[in-house]
């Protein structure tokens, strides 16, 4: 697995989480469990390494939409 971003804005994730789906990249967020609980540690979302060009183009166009 390789990590596609690290961050603690959630309707990125959210919304980032989303798109891979519908593209068919699997993705998993690791760290939610404590940025809910402090709310100040950012979130990775997790790839894996056969999906990680796919899903960097992916990341791309939705920081361009942005």
């Amino acid at each position: 697995m390789k990590e596609l971003i690290r961050t603690g804005d959630q309707v990125l994730i959210s919304y980032l989480t989303h798109r891979l789906a519908e593209a068919g990249v699997e993705s998993f967020g690791m760290d939610a469990h404590m940025q809910r609980s402090l709310g100040i540690l950012p979130q990775r979302i997790m790839v894996a390494d056969e999906d990680y060009d796919r899903a960097q183009r992916i990341l791309d166009e939705v920081r361009r939409e942005g």
